[in-house]
């Protein structure tokens, strides 16, 4: 294996480059945000036999007159996500007479459901003070988890690199979701905020496998070699922090597969996050962490 301590300097660039490029995204495009902070309606519908192409719901629902812009997502083989302005209940029943009467008996409405922008905007911020207190919460736990090793290194340093890697676990999701929501329209609701939120718990966890073995470490092995101690930390908890996250993205990918639309963005949120999450506990946080503490000594 390869010293991830002594090349740490390709791995800083590697995941610099990456954070830059998903920052541009985000920048240039920002997320599709769905009806969930927009606000909007959002109507389910299925098909008992023979369902019909987008584009003939497209033209039955335009032809009633109720709206104009639409999204249509299928579902499975024969349901269907309409995703359109707010509308009231009159509206509603008006546009699901059209379809009836355009598909009589063969359709179903399987659920309806209307978001007011005033409510999306609310989960916004309660969205941006949910991620904020969970890093902070984060750090704080590691800085008193880690504060009977405080030589070489301070407690709170351990949870101050611990939130840079979850920035950057988080940073890098944002940016492929502003990518897929630029060319593919994959939209940001609530259950990506979940998977967000999943991100943080799943990376911290793996990147404390680490310090924690550093932590161990410093306390036997401790001769005045920082690096050597990292090192040896990596070489001792990387297997088991690939193999157990091989677990999880395999079930995430079954899930992607066979899981249906409703629940596809969530799994490939969490996909991405598991795969970054393991990569920054073993390449990023540990080595950060030497040139944390290197950087603060040689100022003092």
């Amino acid at each position: 294996m390869i010293s991830i301590t002594k090349t740490r300097n390709y791995w800083f660039i590697f995941s610099g480059v990456l954070v830059a490029i998903s920052i541009v995204f985000l920048f240039l495009w920002k997320l599709n945000f769905g009806i969930d902070f927009t606000g909007g309606s959002l109507m389910e519908i299925s098909f008992k036999e023979n369902p019909p192409q987008s584009e003939d719901i497209t033209n039955v629902i335009k032809s009633s007159g109720v709206v104009e812009n639409l999204s249509i997502q299928q579902i499975g083989e024969k349901g269907f996500i309409l995703k359109f302005k707010d509308i009231g209940e009159a509206e509603h029943q008006q546009m699901f007479q059209s379809i009836q009467a355009a598909y009589k008996e063969n359709v179903a409405e399987e659920r309806f459901n209307s978001i007011g922008p005033n409510v999306g905007q609310d989960l916004k911020q309660k969205t941006l003070k949910a991620i904020i207190i969970a890093i902070i919460g984060i750090v704080a736990y590691i800085a008193w988890a880690f504060r009977k090793v405080s030589k070489p290194v301070t407690s709170w340093k351990y949870g101050i690199i611990a939130s840079l890697a979850l920035f950057h676990d988080v940073i890098i999701a944002l940016g492929v979701f502003s990518f897929l929501g630029k060319f593919y329209n994959v939209e940001v609701n609530a259950p990506f905020i979940a998977a967000v939120l999943t991100i943080l718990g799943y990376s911290v966890n793996d990147t404390i496998v680490v310090f924690d073995r550093i932590r161990e470490n410093l306390t036997k092995y401790y001769e005045g070699n920082l690096e050597h101690i990292i090192e040896k930390s990596i070489r001792e908890t990387y297997v088991r922090s690939i193999n157990t996250s091989m677990t999880v993205i395999l079930t995430l990918f079954a899930i992607l597969i066979f899981g249906g639309a409703t629940i596809r963005d969530f799994a490939l949120a969490l996909i991405i996050g598991v795969v970054f999450g393991t990569y920054s506990s073993i390449f990023l946080a540990s080595p950060l962490l030497l040139v944390f503490e290197k950087a603060t000594k040689k100022n003092k």
